[in-house]
């Protein structure tokens, strides 16, 4: 599914160990600091039913309301978001129909639908959800849209409430990116891919006049008049009014980081605020980000750390993936969260991620600098369509071909 969606050290130890005339000989200088353990890697993990009661159709979230932890609502690709109480003993007979988006929803593309859910962060007082979704094109085959809802009096989306804060004509069916999260600022950012097509054709991950290919920073709370969000102050662009004038020097203010090919899913450190984010691959690199302001991650001109176009020579005035893995492991990246629960000490600071197609589950530790080799921590037979974080920062995962959904527990 396209979108989606080694370093070796050579030692010495030979030449240390060998004597003049042949016998064995040991050399350490009296100064010398005595050897230290390398530092301990990511503990042995399992992946096991959560909720074994329940399934749902092609799911690619999951995630709790702010400050509640007694329910989880699961988002479907086909428009229908559902709920349950946060029971491993649920059944199908105690999910509730939370939203149904059906109607507005072009789920027919495998990668467009229902893909992105975001709760407003006061949303215990205003009862705000967002939704980013793919609807029917009209300038283009897709329409990415983001709209904010209010709920009913049941305590479900109310569909007559919603406001479109932001559209975008997709020129293709694929790299839809969709995700939404609010950050710790308070604001929401939003994932789009490239426009689709094999080597972004359009040349928009390094184009900062189209929103696509971008992870973009917006507050929905500071809208005027007609325009439905406000620019952030810090943003990049922020002193830009639009993404082009005439010459073509502008870039968009909307836009906080660039050069992405599809980022499926991204996720904020609850501990350091970082940004972390899984961009799928093309022919050769899944690669996993570190993601800051005015960052440029280098697609297309870079796959991974390495040159795309060109083949050799390329621009190096992007930043490094903090980790990548060949395609002998995996096809379409799924970006996970920072491990900060409490039931495997030993995953503490490891960032958890996985793959779509080989089922893969990795770590790096969060601290880590490019690039680096991931820990593979599991094989699992899941299509990884997403990781979700509950209240307590345990880590859950989604099975996208059966619908079911895992824990992440210690092996």
């Amino acid at each position: 599914m396209e979108g989606f969606p080694r370093w070796g050290v050579a030692g010495m130890a030979a030449l240390l160990l060998s004597g003049c005339d042949g016998t064995s000989a040991v050399f350490n200088p009296p100064d010398e600091p005595p050897p230290q353990d390398p530092p301990a890697g990511p503990p042995a993990i399992a992946v096991g039913p959560a909720f074994p009661g329940l399934a749902f159709s092609q799911p690619l979230l999951m995630l709790q309301a702010p400050g509640d932890a007694s329910r989880w609502y699961v988002v479907e690709k086909s428009g229908i978001v559902r709920s349950f109480a946060n029971d491993p003993d649920a059944e199908l007979d105690d999910v509730d129909l939370f939203a149904d988006l059906t109607g507005r929803v072009d789920a027919s593309f495998s990668e467009s639908g229902l893909l992105g859910m975001a709760f407003h962060p006061d949303f215990d007082e205003n009862g705000q959800v967002f939704f980013s979704y793919t609807a029917p094109g009209t300038s283009g085959v897709l329409q990415s849209v983001v709209s904010r809802f209010a709920l009913d009096d049941t305590g479900a989306v109310d569909l007559a409430s919603e406001e479109v804060v932001l559209t975008l004509a997709q020129p293709r069916a694929n790299h839809n990116g969709g995700n939404i999260v609010f950050g710790p600022d308070g604001f929401l950012y939003v994932g789009l891919g490239d426009g689709g097509g094999a080597g972004d054709p359009d040349g928009h991950g390094q184009d900062t006049t189209t929103l696509l290919g971008a992870i973009l920073r917006i507050d929905v709370d500071g809208g005027a008049g007609s325009v439905p969000y406000g620019i952030p102050a810090d943003n990049p662009f922020a002193d830009n009014t639009e993404c082009l004038d005439g010459s073509g020097q502008l870039a968009c203010p909307e836009i906080f980081a660039w050069g992405f090919r599809n980022p499926w899913r991204f996720s904020f450190d609850r501990d350091t605020g970082e940004l972390w984010a899984g961009d799928v691959g093309q022919n050769r690199w899944e690669e996993v980000d570190r993601v800051e302001a005015s960052g440029n991650y280098g697609w297309n001109q870079r796959e991974g750390a390495h040159c795309f176009e060109p083949p050799t020579d390329c621009s190096l005035d992007n930043i490094d993936p903090v980790t990548e893995y060949g395609h002998e492991l995996g096809i379409s990246v799924t970006g996970g969260y920072v491990y900060r629960g409490t039931a495997i000490p030993a995953l503490a600071g490891f960032y958890v991620f996985g793959d779509f197609g080989s089922g893969r589950i990795f770590a790096v530790p969060s601290d880590a600098e490019p690039v680096v080799e991931p820990d593979e921590l599991v094989v699992t037979p899941l299509s990884i369509s997403s990781f979700a974080e509950d209240d307590a920062g345990e880590l859950y995962v989604l099975d996208f071909a059966t619908g079911t959904i895992h824990r992440i527990v210690a092996d």
